[in-house]
């Protein structure tokens, strides 16, 4: 795999915002869907996917630029040695694909044999270093699935299909938004050190009435001159399904009533709010509405406050 700083096309002491805003630029340029003709753009778009995984990680990230792992997230050599890195870091992962399942970190694992053949010279030729290095795992595939406004206010489990025809069903993550990823380990290409995984990146759907704000839902609600001149309770629709709401009366359009807990979920498990925007609907060609004003002025200097 190529140098992840290179497949994304930023410096090496680039920002964490300006890693994520070349991802995203090149994942939308190198997308399958809109490269149909392109085979070649699948194996970019995975490419560029697996650079951002590793440089979004920050643990994962100083690895690589101490040299303890390489581009795929493997180790460059037994032990943390030849990386110029001193943190140990060696691990295995037992039950996740890695060969050898020790770790090397503090860890229990019995190095005894390992220790015998390095040093003691016991008629192993070269110490041994590079055959101890762990089978490297398969790529990663990248996937996009796109989830509606609804589904991901309310955090609604979702089905992908993958490449080997398999669906699986996904809970989305508390914060969901646009560009959030989710890791499936062991679902991605086959290797001699097991299954990469499946990197999936969320694209949140819009909607025709609803839109975001942090983690509250706005709304802008037509009401009809008498709803705003006698107040009452209307029918609004919301992300968990239709409530009343009361109008105050004599509300204006721009008056912005507030319902609780129905916005999207927060990464602490606390739900933002729906803030919605009154805006009064007058029919334009209402005889009695006309009558009405005939006789009638509103002699007040609504404007005043903008000078004018």
């Amino acid at each position: 795999m190529a140098d992840p700083y290179s497949t994304l096309g930023v410096a090496r002491g680039a920002s964490e915002t300006e890693i994520k805003s070349a991802y995203r630029k090149l994942a939308k340029e190198l997308h399958p869907d809109r490269n149909k003709d392109n085979p070649k753009a699948a194996e970019k778009f995975s490419s560029v996917t697996n650079a951002y995984d590793l440089l979004s990680d920050k643990d994962k990230r100083a690895r690589f630029d101490r040299g303890e792992i390489d581009a795929d997230g493997n180790p460059t050599a037994p032990f943390g040695f030849g990386g110029g890195g001193g943190g140990g870091g060696f691990r295995g992962h037992p039950g996740g694909g890695q060969a050898g399942g020790f770790e090397f970190n503090g860890g229990s694992a019995d190095f005894g044999d390992i220790f015998e053949g390095l040093f003691s010279g016991g008629g192993r030729r070269g110490g041994g270093f590079g055959r101890n290095a762990p089978p490297q795992k398969g790529a990663n595939a990248a996937y996009r699935l796109a989830v509606a406004f609804v589904d991901a206010a309310t955090l609604a489990p979702q089905r992908i299909t993958l490449q080997d025809g398999k669906t699986i069903d996904l809970k989305l993550p508390a914060g969901v938004e646009s560009g959030t990823q989710m890791r499936l380990s062991g679902k991605g290409q086959p290797g001699p050190g097991g299954a990469g995984d499946a990197i999936v990146t969320i694209d949140v759907k819009p909607h025709p009435f609803f839109k975001r704000d942090g983690d509250n839902v706005l709304l802008d609600l037509p009401i009809t001159l008498d709803e705003a001149v006698k107040g009452g309770k209307v029918k609004v629709p919301t992300v968990d399904g239709p409530v009343m709401l009361g109008v105050p009366a004599g509300s204006t359009s721009g008056k912005t009533l507030r319902l609780r807990g129905k916005g999207f979920t927060a990464k602490d498990g606390k739900r933002g709010d729906q803030l919605v925007t009154l805006q009064i609907d007058v029919p334009a060609d209402d005889p009695a509405i006309k009558a009405f004003v005939e006789g009638w002025q509103d002699s007040r200097a609504v404007r005043a406050s903008m000078g004018v």
